[in-house]
């Protein structure tokens, strides 16, 4: 996990500077030496060898990003840039960052801001800029004997100005794409054509704009032939005219249509100044800050509607977008570095302190404290315990970021302790994780808390204590602590509680611990055998033949609690299990005179049941029958998914807790485990039926011979089947509490399931509003992924995850269609029934499954 934003300005802008002069004479140095090699090669191979000289660009190509993103490093470590990239190639190429670019900066800073686009280009990214021109343009009229006029801080513009505007947004535009090229980065000059207006008020302002409509084509079609967009503020009527738009108004119009990661505005301070202190302000939270900001008599003219605008644009935007205020030169600080460079501005969540877990939300409480692999299989006996001692809660809204302080009340001068510090992938990238510190440091002066000393966060934990103290692979860390007989305390403590040979509280009596993150990027870390029993719990599976359970068998092959006693098939009974490795095992036929015997000895911890809808009743009845204390059951099959006293494994949606005791589970239904989760985060909303269209790979026909499984008859081919009234349609209702039509299909792929969902809604929406609801309602769960784009089934065949995206708003904004993507054997399946199996059995919901 990654700890990020953590902002301050310790490198001097001098040096940050110098690095991109530095970078500008490389890029140069780069281009020119390329081009040389280039006509080397054409001279010698001109005749045959143009497949080598497209081998050799694009090496080229690969070789100068690998050393552009080693030059990033100089200005943040591996780790922050590598993450930031990442982070900006999960989306479209148009929706990285819209970056507007102030008239001074193109006059002072061009060759600067010219090289901090090159970096970018180079790294694969397709900012979209868009300038202004303000003082070039004032210059001008004053030249011309035309003097600005203002009303309401908006230029007057009259024919003799527009005249004058058209030709400085050319000309600088034409700058800015020359030192562009010049670097060897292919630009484009867009003067025209994506801003249509209406007249603000032809009589009062004369013609300038008021922006009705973005049109985004150009754009696209300039990053799709790979050259960067350079954008001016002049808009057009819908007859042709042209209208003069304040350049910072347009940016905010097409990050509005575009939704970009980053907005970002370059000027020459390089960020906004605190009105008192003169210093730039690092991070503005507007959920948290706003109102607060707006009553500062320094916030006015200039300022106050900087950061109102700002606001506005943001309330429009998802949560993951932001702005930035910074310079030229600092431009990669600030989008490649925790610390930044600039001013942040986001949305962010309001912070909360609870001084007792019922003050809590309970859902989201345990839903945050599943992240941390040490609790995750009993949250419930955590909060318990924590209702017995004294104690405070720290959160944000969505319970992105969780921190539990604990305070003995047997010591009135006892030292807190921070028992659990847990943060989700947006908590950390929206800077939560810091927000919830600062608001621990304020409450307390002095703190304690222990780290693994393997813990990928450790250098975050260095950073914010005074003092710290490793032995057995636990670091302790305190800060606050001046008196070096509290100090010597605090370590005795430690030590005595033998730190590293088992977990313990070196402070309290209870048991807690030691890492405060979830850790979820590290499997090793993860790995915690939650069984009482030292031996590997043993599962039959009745019903091996299928595709199904061949991947359960895989699975757990892998897993390093359970094992495999027994595996049923009629078929293949007496054939070698090859594909199982942990021990020597051959296929039985296990009849229901032998399943009672088994049971009754209790030689079978878990009984899967991998058998066709219809047929595993009497294996049911006989382990019901053959012994009081009952082993675990999980079904795959429909025929106990209407049945209450079944659990219905679906963990996404359920409660866990109730998995977690539960000895009867039914394991959802591929189609249904798709369509519930493409549906859900919206049931609030549904105002009539939605309707999911579903395609199959022929692999969920079973292995059975008939049409819908014979590749030969699929070739070409698409098969609508079960018109009306599928058991999923009916399944999917009833666990979703309302009508859902359904229409299955099966195509000529193996494995994987595709599924379009209309969903009629009874208010509007936005898309970004609807990624956001199921951004929401899946955070934090680690088979679920929630994407921009249209999933695609070749992307999540053997996956262990669910993909939802699309979300295509109709015009009307009442009507969303969500596609869906699952595995239909996995996580429409075994993966399902595995995490089912680790729940009841008391193990990581996710061991033994493969994590991406």
């Amino acid at each position: 996990m990654l700890i990020s934003r953590g902002r301050s300005s310790s490198t001097s802008l001098s040096k940050t500077f110098s690095i991109f002069k530095y970078k500008a004479k490389y890029i140069s140095s780069l281009s020119t030496l390329s081009t040389r090699k280039w006509q080397t090669i054409q001279q010698k191979n001109r005749s045959n060898n143009l497949q080598q000289n497209r081998l050799y660009t694009r090496d080229s190509s690969k070789n100068e990003k690998e050393t552009i993103i080693r030059l990033l490093y100089s200005i943040g470590s591996r780790k922050e840039v590598e993450q930031y990239l990442r982070h900006f190639a999960s989306v479209e190429s148009q929706k990285f960052a819209v970056i507007k670019v102030g008239g001074a900066v193109l006059s002072d800073e061009l060759d600067t801001l010219a090289s901090s686009l090159t970096f970018l280009n180079r790294v694969g990214l397709y900012p979209i800029v868009l300038h202004g021109a303000g003082p070039q343009m004032n210059q001008l009229l004053e030249n011309a004997g035309v003097e600005p006029n203002y009303i309401d801080g908006i230029r007057v513009t009259d024919a003799k100005t527009l005249e004058i505007a058209r030709g400085v947004f050319l000309q600088e535009n034409l700058k800015l794409v020359e030192a562009l090229e010049r670097l060897d980065i292919p630009a484009r000059p867009i003067t025209c054509g994506v801003f249509v207006a209406d007249y603000l008020d032809k009589d009062k302002y004369g013609y300038v704009g008021k922006i009705t409509g973005v049109q985004k084509k150009a754009i696209e079609a300039s990053i799709n032939s790979g050259a960067l967009p350079i954008l001016t503020s002049l808009a057009e009527t819908p007859s042709g005219q042209i209208l003069n738009v304040n350049a910072d108004v347009a940016a905010g119009e097409l990050a509005r249509v575009l939704e970009p990661l980053k907005i970002i505005y370059l000027s020459e301070k390089g960020g906004l100044l605190h009105g008192e202190t003169g210093k730039k302000i690092d991070v503005i939270n507007l959920d948290e800050e706003y109102e607060n900001y707006m009553k500062q008599p320094w916030v006015k003219y200039g300022t106050r509607l900087k950061i109102r605008e700002i606001k506005e644009l943001l309330d429009r935007l998802p949560r993951t977008s932001s702005v930035a205020i910074t310079s030229a030169g600092q431009l990669h600080k600030e989008l490649f570095t925790d610390c930044g460079a600039g001013t942040l501005i986001r949305r962010g969540y309001r912070l909360f302190k609870y001084n007792s877990v019922n003050e809590t939300d309970n859902n989201k409480l345990h839903q945050i404290l599943q992240q941390n692999s040490e609790i995750s299989s009993d949250p419930a006996s955590y909060v318990k315990q924590l209702g017995k001692k004294s104690h405070a809660i720290y959160s944000d809204e969505p319970y992105e970021v969780l921190a539990v302080v604990t305070q003995e009340n047997s010591k009135p001068d006892g030292i807190p302790f921070l028992d659990k510090f847990i943060a989700s992938k947006n908590g950390i990238l929206n800077n939560v994780t810091d927000n919830i510190w600062t608001m621990i440091q304020k409450d307390y002066s002095r703190l304690t808390w222990i780290v693994d000393e393997n813990d990928e966060n450790i250098s975050w934990f260095f950073k914010r204590s005074d003092g710290s103290f490793t032995r057995n692979g636990k670091t302790l860390f305190w800060y606050g602590i001046e008196n070096v007989a509290d100090v010597s305390n605090v370590i005795n403590g430690f030590l005595s509680s033998k730190a590293g040979s088992k977990p313990g509280n070196a402070f309290s009596n209870s048991s807690r611990s030691y890492s405060t993150f979830a850790r979820k990027n590290n499997p090793n870390l993860m790995r915690r055998q939650y069984s009482t029993s030292t031996s590997p719990t043993k599962v039959a599976l009745i019903g091996a033949r299928g595709y199904t359970g061949r991947n359960l068998i895989s699975l757990i092959n892998s897993h390093p609690y359970i094992s495999l006693s027994h595996v049923s098939s009629r078929e293949l009974e007496g054939q070698k299990l090859t594909e199982y490795t942990k021990d020597d095992l051959s296929y039985v036929n296990l009849k229901i005179e032998q399943i009672k015997e088994m049971q009754k000895n209790g030689e079978v911890d878990c009984w899967v049941m991998a058998l066709p809808n219809g047929v595993c009743a009497p294996f049911v009845q006989a382990v019901n029958e053959s012994r009081t204390d009952k082993s675990l059951i999980v079904d795959l099959s429909a025929d106990y998914r209407f049945t209450d006293d079944w659990t219905y494994g679906l963990p996404e949606l359920g409660d866990r807790n109730t998995i977690r005791k539960a000895t009867r589970i039914s394991n959802p239904g591929c189609y249904a485990t798709g369509s519930q989760l493409s549906i859900a985060p919206l049931i609030p909303y549904i105002s009539e039926s939605p309707t999911v269209f579903g395609v199959s790979g022929y692999s969920g026909a079973g292995t059975k011979p008939s049409p819908k499984n014979d590749p030969a008859f699929l070739k070409d081919n698409l098969i609508a089947y079960s018109l009306t009234d599928h058991i999923h349609e009916r399944e999917v209702s009833h666990r979703l509490g309302t009508k859902v039509n359904f229409i299955p299909h099966v195509a000529p792929f193996f494995q994987g399931i595709h599924l379009t969902v209309n969903i009629p809604l009874n208010k509007t929406f936005k898309s970004s509003e609807i990624r956001e609801l199921y951004e929401q309602k899946y955070s934090g769960e680690k088979l679920i992924k929630v994407v921009d784009d249209i999933p695609l089934v070749k992307e999540n065949s053997e996956k262990h995850f669910v993909k939802v995206g699309g979300f295509g708003v109709h015009s009307s904004g009442k009507r969303v269609v969500v596609v869906g993507t699952i595995d239909n054997l996995l996580k429409g399946a075994a993966t399902q029934a595995l995490q089912n199996m680790n729940l009841a059995l008391g193990y990581n919901e996710y061991e033994g499954i493969p994590l991406e």
